[in-house]
């Protein structure tokens, strides 16, 4: 039973570490990409506005995926794109409700599915971040917002990882401690073995022998 909770508890341990790692390679990323995390090619976003509801709502963690051929993406299709709303630059995800298909290029007009009307700029090539992969996590974006933050980094990442290692050097050195203990022969063990009955027997002698001498 003890081996199988210590594999459990190593399991998870490992199981954390990985997660702790992810969540660090994503943080780092989207710090140094426009807050655009990837990670081969999959894009977590979190959702900022009700615009999109039903389908997905504010704080909601949703996966995108780099596109390869932007003339795979067809109407109905949900999209994360730069846009511009009140005068600066900022993500927006929305569904494609029309495709501009010209001669050298193409365009697509977007609307949420919260909203009555499209939305007013069209979105290019050089747009698009991502196509949506129908994956979301409820509420876990403000989980990776927080992610985001000193506080949140160093209490859900630094400090966990800290201990997972300091719980393994206390494992490698006990380890390397038991490894350089000198081992007994066979022999040896019988011989320990037999001086401790022989001085058993002598002490529980003498004991009696004493309390003969007081009767």
């Amino acid at each position: 039973m003890k081996k199988v909770l210590k594999i459990t508890a190593n399991v998870l341990v490992w199981i954390i570490l990985i997660l702790a790692l992810l969540v660090t390679i994503l943080v780092f990323s989207s710090g140094r990409n426009n807050g655009i995390a990837n990670l081969l090619g999959f894009i977590p976003m979190t959702v900022e506005s009700d615009s999109m509801k039903p389908t997905f709502a504010k704080d909601d963690l949703i996966i995108c995926k780099e596109i390869d051929d932007v003339y795979s993406l067809q109407k109905g299709d949900v999209i994360t794109f730069w846009t511009i709303i009140d005068g600066q630059k900022v993500k927006n995800t929305h569904r494609i409700v029309e495709i501009n298909n010209a001669e050298n290029s193409i365009s697509f007009i977007t609307r949420g599915d919260n909203n009555s009307l499209d939305d007013t700029i069209p979105v290019y090539n050089g747009d698009i971040i991502g196509k949506w992969t129908n994956v979301k996590l409820t509420g876990f974006g403000r989980i990776m917002s927080f992610l985001r933050t000193k506080t949140g980094f160093f209490i859900c990442i630094v400090i966990p990882m800290a201990v997972f290692f300091l719980v393994e050097l206390y494992k490698f050195i006990v380890t390397l401690i038991e490894v350089k203990k000198p081992t007994l022969s066979e022999e040896d063990e019988e011989e320990i073995k037999k001086r401790a009955i022989e001085e058993y027997l002598a002490s529980q002698k003498n004991a009696d022998a004493g309390s003969g001498n007081e009767g």
